[in-house]
């Protein structure tokens, strides 16, 4: 699995809205994220773990 890089383009209470650079876009449990995860912060998903890059 190749890996996906999103943005954290807003954070709605528990939930983070993450966007791709090609505009995609998911929405997921701040639990599910890093530790440090904020606005603006880089993500990669890779293997079903998620990491601050």
């Amino acid at each position: 699995m190749d890996p996906i890089y999103y943005t954290v383009d807003a954070i709605n209470g528990d939930y983070a809205h993450l966007v791709t650079d090609e505009g995609g876009e998911h929405s997921i449990t701040m639990f599910l994220l890093p530790e440090g995860t904020t606005l603006g912060t880089w993500l990669k998903l890779e293997n079903f773990q998620w990491e601050i890059v």
